[in-house]
């Protein structure tokens, strides 16, 4: 944690100020949340019910493994017959992290995580928003290293969404790759 925040406060807040032009360092865009979820679906569909159960607990025991907090499950907010999914079904689990279990996660992500995964080439500029926050989609749960691979009984992925305080996609941009996040090389034609 210390480490993120230490590169924030000393190099990525003064950059922003000079290159935005803001009055100080707290007006600087800074990370205020992470979302991490991961839906059910093709895991739970066509199983019995105790199965469904069985699957989505362990699913939720491995989010909470990830990030260090407790998940919650999410449920349907209405009927979808083509989906067999029921209103109130559980159907997904999400984690919100804020403050030093945050900057923990991130700093993980950044220098572990996005590393680890398969044929990762960099972080797509266009998963950046207009205001500002990036969505991130892992293919596989087993790259962090919380998770043992051969343990695993099912795989997953999961979604992950920074959310900033900037008010502008160039803000968000420029932030994530102060921070450290390492976005593909965009090719010049001219």
């Amino acid at each position: 944690m210390e480490r993120l925040m230490e590169k924030y406060n000393k190099e990525v807040a003064p950059e922003l100020v000079k290159k935005f032009g803001y009055k100080n360092k707290m007006s600087a865009p800074r990370i205020t949340k992470v979302v991490v979820n991961t839906g059910f679906g093709r895991q739970i569909a066509g199983k019995t019910v105790d199965e469904q159960k069985k699957i989505a607990d362990f699913m939720l025991e491995d989010l909470t493994t990830i990030c260090g907090q407790r998940g919650v499950k999410t449920a349907a907010k209405k009927s979808i017959a083509s989906f067999k999914i029921r209103q109130g079904m559980h159907i997904g689990a999400k984690v919100t992290l804020r403050g030093k279990k945050m900057t923990d996660f991130l700093d993980k992500l950044i220098h572990v995580v996005l590393p680890r995964s398969r044929d990762f080439k960099g972080v797509d500029s266009k998963s950046v928003d207009g205001k500002g926050n990036l969505t991130l989609a892992i293919k596989e749960h087993i790259v962090f290293p919380e998770i043992l691979p051969e343990k695993a009984k099912n795989i997953f992925g999961l979604e992950i969404t920074i959310v900033t305080t900037s008010k502008s996609k160039e803000e968000g941009l420029e932030l994530f790759k102060l921070i450290g996040f390492p976005f593909i090389k965009e090719e010049k034609t001219d």
